[in-house]
């Protein structure tokens, strides 16, 4: 199944066929075109050069979820809430633009323009087409949703952004296709997601919100446009993006706001009535435009004439426009030398491009956000901890059911375990990446329905893994999942004598996992694919995961071994229970001096029984490690230097001093050869395991915290904060939506002087997949399994905040305190977390974070089958030839449509991480595949909605350095891809089996 309904999807590839002569290398299936005339930069209205241009920009804004839930939004329901609905708005706005060709209008959120398309008759959809084709209803971004920043992992981004503008692509062809970015809403803006627009091709880039300092500067300085040189890694202008900050965030300036949610009068142009107001009206217009001019560049300017979920009445907006427009441009009959004229953003953006000037040049981000001296936006990163998990491992999940969709060929589609579904949960992935959903802003019932559209996605993939499962095992037994093991739930390993695991792997390398697995019984035997005995040990449940699973599961203990996985493949593995057995590992209540394996040592104070060193026996270094949990008092607003409170968007401690939970830690102390743990508890609602495998190169910190107590009426933001020996100097590194990492340092701005307010709230960076201190001798490096916020306060320490309970409202709209309960846990959250902890020379140390972190975000998927396996079930198997080498990462397999697979291959590492692995590699795209023959290939931009090849942007020159020059492509095979640090390539192959698959007994 395609990403996308077409009517006669048929019809559209027999056209496109009979267009195309495609070579051997081509795949068909992949809407091409020009713009027309009439669409485009070619439809924008023309200027006057010798006056200032009032670029003109009716849109509206709307909240793929918030207050109120997706379709809620779409349909206009629960207006007690908010006063909201879509379709209405497309209803009004096409048929305002119909009546009058001067007009434009501008639409950002595909899911909404989907649904609404797909309830439009023949009539309405070729009258719409004609607006795009005439450029004057222009889309804009064009993902399927306006995605968060901040808490966003790249690989999510690049699939939500390819969803929707393969929408647009497959609708209008290429007047369909957005030039400009438009992030108005995001809570401060990573450079990742400029580095992404600029190689999904877009010309420019536009927000609303940033700092309010930097904007002063900014505005002072005349900056407000410039070069975001968004990578320190592909050579310029290959992440180059031309980015501009609007005026009035996205809102219309004051006094000239006219939906029917706005109080502005309207223009009244009778002057035979009492309150006519033209004059007046022209005037204070006038007066803005003149202002807003002083802190631009050039002598044009642009005004977003919206807001919201604006334009339900669309007739209320366009006939004061058209009168604004009429009456201010009737002044230069007196000489007034300014224009107005509708327009969108890309119009705008051309004539900038035209006036040729030099910009600015910017290469850090836009983190932490603040709108006040006291409001910084970074809450945000670690509000709803449960829900950031759940959309982190969603992702992982989607991307197997995409790869094993095209593993096992259509099959997996309809098979014994009925119709499979890989949509349903691309759909619901991409929805949770709205910057008022994994960002943990939104309503508790909203957060609510995003988690069920994920758990319903999930239900439509399983089928699908499962069909696939079966057509490459040959096996049509049935296949259990057992979706709770992190709190030790999985009813059939609890009940079962004997049962397989079948271990996949989504990496393109070959992994070592361990696996921990809910069991009633005392001893087991564990074999591997081959037959060969694994080494398996059973280890009590822990009181900590008794408590919180809360009657879900009875297990008594846990099975744990390691397991091989191959590359892009699957492993399996069968247990039997003994008849007799050893008891489970003995626990101690001792704190141990050490836990040690062949890579890492770890030691205990026994006094506290809390962390004191951590060393690297194969590079012989140890760091004092100290770690503890702490809670900052939340602000109630009710102090005198600001009223702000915490809340969902905002961090705002009444202290810069966090409380410590305890001082001490009991501890329970389990030591195997499979793996050794010390489990910590520190109070009621906090405990820990100390973690560490047997062939591991990380430490594991595995974490429970709550329910939160607020009885003493405070709210509570809960950290981890890791004390070590690393002179860090002040300086700390985080990642940039999970890829390239930034250095960042302490009460400072690269580009302009802060003047600081909040010590710590001004100091939180988003932490995507990982963070770092380091010396010229040591790096510990953090890998989290979800976003959260992250600073380095003190010299060598580094704290991540886990959890968040909050009393008050932050008054940024959502109305409802960040205070999160459920049936389950109607006392308060109760969330479970890892964090995994490296020690590395700071050279080498890239070469162990990076393939952790995407292990953290790709993790293997365990599904399970009871009793026997088939006698001729294939128990392992590889889609690879062999494994891609270590710098190199397959980021996306997914069928296309039938014949057509979408690939996407990444170089991992920065240019200056490892001398090793930061060098070009060479991929054979014709070798890549076990199974599977590739036929042709063509290569498309990062968004898959152009050929590279015809991919032009705008060339902008900054301040500095002159003018780049893009690096010209290298000859060679057409079947090789070379990548260099940071790159990512896409393409479009046509495939087809090398060998029949193995259809089920």
């Amino acid at each position: 199944m395609t990403v996308v309904h077409v009517s006669n999807m048929a019809a559209v590839w027999a056209l496109l066929a009979a267009a195309l002569l495609l070579s051997s290398t081509e795949v068909s299936g992949f809407p091409l075109g020009h713009d027309t005339d009439t669409c485009g930069y070619k439809s924008c209205h023309a200027t006057k050069s010798n006056m200032l241009n009032v670029h003109l920009v009716p849109h509206t804004h709307d909240d793929v979820g918030w207050l109120k839930t997706v379709d809620q939004y779409y349909y206009g329901d629960r207006n007690d809430i908010q006063h909201a609905g879509v379709q209405y708005i497309l209803d009004s706005v096409v048929d305002q633009l119909v009546r009058d060709p001067d007009r434009r209008f501008i639409y950002v959120e595909t899911s909404f323009f989907y649904r609404w398309w797909k309830q439009q008759d023949a009539a309405m959809q070729q009258t719409v087409r004609q607006l795009v084709n005439e450029g004057r209803l222009e889309f804009v971004n064009g993902g399927w949703c306006m995605s968060d920043e901040a808490t966003t992992h790249y690989s999510a981004v690049i699939d939500q952004m390819t969803m929707g503008l393969r929408f647009l692509n497959d609708t209008f062809g290429a007047c369909g296709r957005p030039r400009v970015a438009w992030h108005i809403d995001p809570f401060g803006h990573a450079r990742e997601h400029a580095s992404m627009f600029a190689q999904m091709g877009y010309d420019g880039f536009f927000f609303g919100r940033l700092d309010y300092q930097d904007r002063a500067r900014r505005m002072g300085e005349v900056q407000q446009e410039f070069l975001w040189r968004a990578s320190d890694s592909l050579p310029p202008p290959l992440a180059d993006l031309f980015t501009g900050i609007l005026p009035n965030g996205y809102n219309p300036p004051t006094g000239f706001c006219w939906d029917q949610s706005c109080d502005d009068p309207p223009i009244r142009d009778d002057p035979d009535l009492e309150d006519y107001n033209v004059e007046d009206v022209v005037k204070r217009f006038l007066a803005i435009a003149t202002n807003q001019a002083l802190v631009y560049k050039t002598n044009h300017i642009i005004m977003t004439m919206g807001s919201d979920f604006q334009y339900e009445n669309a007739n209320l907006w366009y006939k004061n426009l058209d009168k604004l427009i009429r009456y201010v441009n009737a002044q230069q009959a007196q000489g007034r030398k300014v224009n107005l004229l509708y327009s969108t953003p890309s119009c705008y953006l051309q004539e900038l491009h035209r006036a040729n000037l030099t910009w600015e040049l910017k290469s850090d981000d836009f983190f932490p956000y603040a709108d006040a001296p006291h409001d910084f936006w970074t809450g945000y990163f670690s509000s709803r901890p449960a829900l950031k998990r759940y959309v982190r491992l969603s992702n992982s999940n989607l991307q197997t059911c995409n790869q094993l969709e095209v593993l096992g060929g259509r099959g997996s589609r309809e098979g014994p375990f009925g119709h499979g579904d890989s949509d349903t949960m691309r759909k619901a992935v991409a929805v949770a990446q709205h910057h008022d959903a994994v960002s943990g802003t939104e309503k508790q019932h909203v957060a609510n329905d995003y988690a069920r559209r994920l758990a319903h996605g999930w239900q439509r993939c399983q089928a699908l893994v499962s069909n696939s499962l079966a057509a490459l095992s040959g096996s049509t037994a049935q296949r259990f999942y057992c979706d709770n093991l992190n709190i030790s739930v999985c009813p059939l390993s609890e009940t079962s004598k004997k049962f397989s695991v079948n271990v996949y792997n989504p990496l393109a390398r070959p992994v070592s996992w361990p696996v921990r697995l809910p069991v009633n019984g005392t001893d087991y035997t564990v074999s591997d694919a081959k037959g060969k005995s694994v080494d398996c040990k059973v280890v009590p449940v822990s009181g900590a995961t008794r408590e919180v699973r809360r009657g879900r599961g009875f297990a008594l203990n846990e099975l744990v071994f390691q397991v091989q996985a191959p590359p892009l493949g699957y492993s399996t593995f069968t247990v039997s229970l003994l008849q007799s057995g050893a008891r489970p590992a003995a626990t101690r209540s001792r704190t141990p001096a050490a836990i040690q394996n062949k890579f890492l040592r770890v030691t205990f104070d026994p006094d506290t029984g809390l962390l004191s060193s951590l060393s690297n026996l194969e590079t012989k270094q140890t760091i004092k490690l100290t770690q503890n949990f702490y809670w900052y008092n939340a602000s109630d607003g009710n102090n005198c230097e600001s009223n702000q409170p915490s809340g969902a968007y905002i961090f705002r401690p009444n202290s810069s001093t966090p409380f410590i939970i305890s001082r001490t830690a009991q501890t329970q102390t389990i030591q195997t050869s499979v793996v050794q743990e010390v489990r910590q508890y520190f109070s009621p609602w906090v405990s820990q395991v100390v973690r560490l495998y047997s062939d591991s190169r990380a430490l594991e910190l595995e974490w429970t915290v709550g329910p939160v107590p607020v009885h003493d009426d405070l709210g509570k933001e809960v950290i981890t904060r890791l004390d070590t020996s690393i002179k860090s100097d002040g300086v700390f590194y985080t990642d940039s939506n999970g890829r390239e990492v930034l250095e960042r340092k302490k009460d400072f701005r690269p580009t302009w002087n802060l003047r600081q307010s909040e010590p710590i709230a001004g100091n939180y960076y988003p932490i995507n997949s990982r963070a770092y201190i380091k010396d010229e001798m040591d790096q510990l490096t953090v890998v989290t399994d979800r976003s959260q916020g992250g600073s380095s306060i003190q010299n060598g320490s580094l704290e991540i905040m886990l959890h968040r309970r909050l009393l008050y409202d932050d008054v940024r709209g959502v109305a409802e305190p960040l205070n999160e309960t459920s049936d389950i846990f109607p006392r308060g959250l109760v969330v479970r977390g890892r964090l995994l902890l490296t020690l590395e020379r700071p050279p080498a140390a890239a070469a162990t974070h990076r393939p952790l972190a995407q292990e953290a975000v790709l993790q293997p998927l365990l599904t399970f089958t009871d009793g026997e396996l088939h006698p001729n079930a294939r128990l392992e198997f590889s889609g690879l030839q062999a494994a891609l080498p270590p710098a190199v990462h397959l980021l996306t397999l997914s069928q296309w449509d039938e014949d057509s697979v979408l690939l996407r291959l990444e170089h991992q590492f920065q240019s200056w991480e490892s001398k090793l692995h930061a060098q070009p590699v060479t991929v054979n795209l014709q070798k890549l595949f076990s199974t599977l023959e590739v036929l042709g290939v063509s290569e498309l931009n990062l968004s898959a909605n152009q050929r590279k090849e015809d991919m032009k942007r705008f060339d902008w020159t900054p301040q500095t350095g002159g003018k780049p020059a893009l690096r010209s492509s290298e000859g060679g095979s057409i079947w090789e891809v070379t990548l260099r640090p940071m790159e990512i390539h896409t393409f479009l192959l046509r495939l087809r089996q090398r060998q029949p698959i193995r259809r089920p007994d």
